[in-house]
């Protein structure tokens, strides 16, 4: 696997997110993923790696929730809500690919396989959150399309610590090398290895 065979998908890092920010809930590890999301996004923007924005979106009659709301979410991400915007931390900048969703797997009902198809890639770096929710059904999308991916665990966050670490584990079971810690570290320190 080569870094020029690579995307960075950063997915669903949106105003939503911030909305309960303070500044006593500043050490919540919520907050420490975006920040860490950030970092990752700046080196990766800096080797010219396709940044592929993904958000998730529905419309105001809530018609296209389908099933989602019979679990712990309420409403959320509605389309013309400021809330639902990219987050301004990890804002996409010129040159980035944008994708909306309307359920969970990036890959569901949008052109993501396009893309991807068109930039040559065979290997996906995650970000984003949750990791027991849209990240763990994207990485299962992307390894049932055979894509590798890789999630850089401290810029992801999940609906709860234990929830994070076993999505971790159902992914380690499909990829044994789906996430270690030394791709935050290589990151940090401005490179990427795939081994």
């Amino acid at each position: 696997m080569k870094l020029e065979k690579s995307a960075l998908l950063v997915i669903d890092i949106q105003q939503e997110d911030f909305k309960e920010m303070t500044k006593d809930n500043l050490n919540d590890p919520a907050w420490e993923c975006i920040r860490n999301a950030k970092q990752v996004l700046d080196v990766l923007r800096s080797k010219k790696l396709p940044v592929i924005q993904v958000k998730e979106v529905h419309r105001p009659d809530m018609i296209d929730f389908g099933r989602e709301l019979d679990g712990s979410e309420g409403v959320h991400c509605i389309e013309n809500s400021p809330y639902t915007d990219y987050a301004n931390l990890t804002y996409p900048i010129e040159g980035e690919y944008l994708i909306s969703k309307r359920r969970y797997s990036a890959f569901f009902g949008t052109d993501l396989e396009i893309l991807l198809k068109g930039l040559r890639v065979d290997t996906l770096y995650l970000i984003g959150g949750l990791t027991d929710v849209c990240i763990h059904y994207t990485a299962v999308d992307a390894h049932q399309h055979d894509y590798h991916f890789r999630v850089i665990t401290d810029a992801c966050s999940g609906s709860s610590t234990k929830a994070h670490n076993y999505a971790l584990k159902a992914m380690q079971y499909l990829q044994r090398i789906a996430h270690n810690r030394r791709y935050s570290i290589c990151i940090r320190m401005g490179y990427l290895t795939t081994r």
